[in-house]
C-alpha cells in the first residue's frame, strides 16, 4: 500500500466534496428568501441558475490564474454576466501582485478620437479604455462589511485620454509600487497609502468601451511580471488543487451571497431598506418607474468604473405601458450608455435584442435631448429599448467623463409612464421610425460585432 498516494487521494477528495457543499450554499442564494433572492417566477429562477453556473465559470479561471503569471481573461461575458454589467463594454481582468513590477504591451487600431480629434469612419479602437488596479475584488468576501470605505482601494487608474501611444498603435503601461525615478511613459501604481493603511493592487480590470460596433475593434494586450521567463513557474501539486477547489467554492457562494444583500438592501430594489444609499429620501435608492439622479458610484458602493456618473432604477410595465426616458446632456461625455438588466443584474440579451443603446446606436432629434422608449413591444421607434418580454428589471445609464463637470452641469433625467398607444404623443415630430426591416439590419449588426467582441480564439 502506499500511503502518500492514499493520503493524497483522500485530501483532494475532501477538497471536492468541501467545494460541492460550497456551492450547494451558493445555490440556495437563488430561492432562500433570508438570502434576499430575487423575487420567485419560472423566469428568474431559471435565470437565477444560469447566474450561478456563470459566477462558477468565472471563478474557476479566478482559481487557475497564477499573480506570477498572469494573463488577461474576460471578467464577463455572455456565459457569465452580473454586477449590471455594461452591454457595450468588454471587462478584461487579471491577478497580480503589487509588490512586484509588470508591463502590458497593447496595440490598438487607429485611436486619435482618445486625444479629442474627430473619430476616423473605418475600423478603430474602441470609443474608450480604461485601467483600474484594486487591491480587492467586489463581493469576495460574500459581506457588505467589505465596503466600508478604506477597506477596498484602487491604487491607481490610467485611461485612453492619457494613454502615450505610438504612430503604429503599440503602447506600454509600466505596472510598480514605486516610480522609477525619470520614467515618464505610462504607468499604474501598484502599492498606495491610504488613511495610514497601505494597499497592494491585486486586481487589475481592463474596460473597452464601444460606441461603433460596426467598426471600432478589440484592442491587443498582454501582461508580464518583469523577469518572469527567469523563474521557473511551479508545477500544480496537491496543494495547489485543494487551493483551487477551496477558492472556486468559496468565492462563487460569497459573490451569490454579497450581490443580493447589495441589490436588496443597499440598493434597495425591492422598497426602503435601513442601510439603503437613499438615506433619508421617502423614494428607495432604485425606484420604480423612475431614475435616480445621476452620481458618483465608486469603490464603496461595490465597485463600478471610477469615471463614471450613473443613474439607475427599476422598470416594472406591463405589456399595454411604455417608460419614455430623457435626458439633458450639457457637457459631452467620453461615453454614455443606457442598457436593461434583470434583477440578477445580468445584462439583457444585446445581441439578439435591442436591449442597449448609446449614441452610435441610437438617433437624436433636433433638440439635442437624448430619448428612449423601454417597452415589451416594438413602438417602431429607433430608440426602442427592449425588455425581452422581462416584466421588471434594471435600467442603468452611464456617462463616462474623463474629468467630471461642475456638478451644475451634471446630465439630468426625466422619466414618464404612459400607454403603449400614447408613446408618439410625448415624442418629437423628428423622432426617427424604424421598420421591421431595419430592426431586423440593426440586430444583424450587433450578433456580428458580439462573436467579434467576445471571440474566443
Amino acid at each position: 500500500m502506499n500511503t502518500d498516494i492514499d493520503n493524497t487521494k483522500k485530501s483532494l477528495k475532501v477538497a471536492f466534496d468541501e467545494m460541492i457543499i460550497q456551492l450547494q450554499a451558493a445555490r440556495d442564494a437563488i430561492d432562500q428568501q433570508e438570502l434576499d433572492p430575487v423575487p420567485a417566477d419560472e423566469r428568474n429562477l431559471s435565470e437565477g441558475y444560469r447566474y450561478l453556473l456563470g459566477f462558477l465559470l468565472g471563478n474557476i479561471e479566478r482559481a487557475m490564474n497564477d499573480p506570477l503569471y498572469p494573463k488577461f481573461m474576460r471578467a464577463i461575458q455572455p456565459y457569465n454576466k452580473s454586477t449590471i454589467d455594461n452591454a457595450d463594454a468588454v471587462y478584461l481582468y487579471t491577478e497580480i501582485d503589487g509588490n512586484y513590477t509588470y508591463t502590458i504591451r497593447g496595440k490598438a487600431l487607429n485611436s486619435q478620437h482618445w486625444r479629442g480629434e474627430p473619430a476616423i469612419s473605418g475600423p478603430r479602437a474602441p470609443q474608450y479604455l480604461i485601467f483600474e488596479l484594486a487591491s480587492g475584488f467586489a463581493g469576495d468576501s460574500g459581506s457588505l462589511m467589505e465596503l466600508i470605505p478604506g477597506t477596498r482601494i484602487n491604487t491607481d487608474t490610467l485611461s485612453s485620454h492619457q494613454i502615450v501611444v505610438e504612430e503604429d498603435g503599440t503602447f506600454e503601461i509600466l505596472i510598480s509600487p514605486e516610480k522609477p525615478d525619470g520614467f515618464s511613459g505610462n504607468f499604474i501604481l501598484s502599492k498606495r497609502l491610504s488613511e495610514d493603511k497601505e494597499h497592494i493592487g491585486r486586481y487589475l480590470v481592463c474596460r473597452e468601451l464601444f460606441h461603433d460596433w460596426e467598426n471600432e475593434q478589440l484592442i491587443d494586450l498582454e501582461i508580464m511580471r518583469q523577469d518572469s521567463e527567469k523563474t521557473t513557474k511551479p508545477c500544480f501539486d496537491e496543494r495547489s488543487a485543494i487551493q483551487m477547489m477551496n477558492d472556486v467554492g468559496t468565492l462563487t457562494n460569497n459573490q451569490m451571497r454579497f450581490w443580493n444583500s447589495f441589490y436588496t438592501q443597499l440598493l434597495e430594489t425591492y422598497g426602503k431598506t435601513e442601510i439603503g444609499l437613499s438615506g433619508e429620501s421617502e423614494q428607495p435608492f432604485m425606484p420604480i418607474n423612475a431614475m435616480n439622479e445621476p452620481n458618483a458610484m465608486g469603490i464603496a458602493t461595490g465597485g463600478g468604473q471610477s469615471t463614471n456618473i450613473y443613474s439607475g432604477g427599476i422598470y416594472e410595465l406591463d405589456n399595454n405601458e411604455a417608460l419614455i426616458i430623457e435626458s439633458v446632456v450639457p457637457v459631452e461625455p467620453c461615453f454614455l450608455g443606457f442598457h436593461l438588466s434583470n434583477l440578477w443584474g445580468e445584462s439583457l440579451d444585446f445581441e439578439n435584442h435591442q436591449s442597449s443603446l448609446n449614441p452610435a446606436l441610437m438617433s437624436m432629434t433636433a433638440d439635442g435631448v437624448y430619448r428612449w422608449v423601454v417597452c415589451h413591444r416594438d413602438p417602431g421607434v429607433s430608440n426602442w429599448l427592449d425588455t425581452t418580454g422581462l416584466a421588471k428589471g434594471y435600467l442603468t445609464l452611464r456617462y463616462s467623463y474623463e474629468t467630471p463637470p461642475a456638478k451644475d452641469m451634471w446630465p439630468t433625467l426625466k422619466v414618464k409612464k404612459v400607454s403603449f398607444v400614447e408613446i408618439s404623443d410625448y415624442l418629437p415630430a423628428d423622432i426617427v421610425h424604424c421598420s421591421k426591416s431595419d430592426r431586423e439590419k440593426s440586430i444583424l449588426m450587433r450578433q456580428k460585432h458580439v462573436q467579434r467582441r467576445y471571440r474566443q480564439y
